[in-house]
């Protein structure tokens, strides 16, 4: 009984020092957007197919709160199916590369209320094969079963080995601005 009684206070112990979870609640209403912003050519493609999870010890300690996150490159409709079906067979090649995904850490929260933080996250971005080092701003609020979670920053396409799409005469940005937001609740 002894053993049993210690190895149940060992497990609550490695329970409290990873904090709690988080997954991304696919009932809330999530969105990721991106978005091209060019002189001849501006476009938004737009999913809710997010998932992931967010460890955290709660809103006054983020700093040092693990998250994964992915979206699914086939979900993202830009209202055009034709240059949806190009975006993915020519460009982001997604029977190849069909997740892009980040994961990281939050290296510092501002508590603007109690309920709502500023945060900077340290991370990789892994887009087309290739993952990069990125440093991100963001918010945080505490809702009523987890956190939402709000950012927006930018990637440059070549620095994924992603080639420039050109129509024609016409040539988007390379660089794609990342809207999230999104909730996660806690796993019971």
């Amino acid at each position: 009984m002894f053993k049993f009684l210690v190895l149940i206070i060992g497990l609550a112990a490695i329970q409290l020092s990873y904090g709690s979870e988080y997954q991304v609640d696919k009932s809330a209403k999530n969105q990721v957007k991106f978005i091209s912003d060019a002189p001849m050519e501006d476009f938004e493609g737009v999913t809710d197919k997010i998932d992931g999870y967010f460890i955290s010890d709660g809103i006054d300690k983020l700093v040092g709160s693990e998250f994964y996150f992915e979206v699914d490159l086939n979900t993202v409709k830009t209202g055009i199916g034709l240059r949806d079906r190009h975006m993915r067979e020519d460009y982001l090649h997604t029977d190849k590369h069909r997740f892009t995904n980040i994961k990281g850490k939050i290296t510092e929260a501002r508590k603007i209320s109690d309920t709502e933080y500023d945060i900077t996250v340290q991370a990789k971005k892994f887009i087309h094969g290739v993952s990069k080092d990125i440093t991100i701003q963001g918010k945080i609020y505490k809702v009523a079963e987890g956190f939402k979670i709000k950012a927006a920053y930018t990637v440059k396409l070549p620095d994924y080995n992603i080639e420039v799409p050109k129509f024609m005469f016409m040539r988007i940005s390379e660089d794609i601005k990342l809207e999230l937001d999104f909730i996660v609740k806690k796993v019971k």
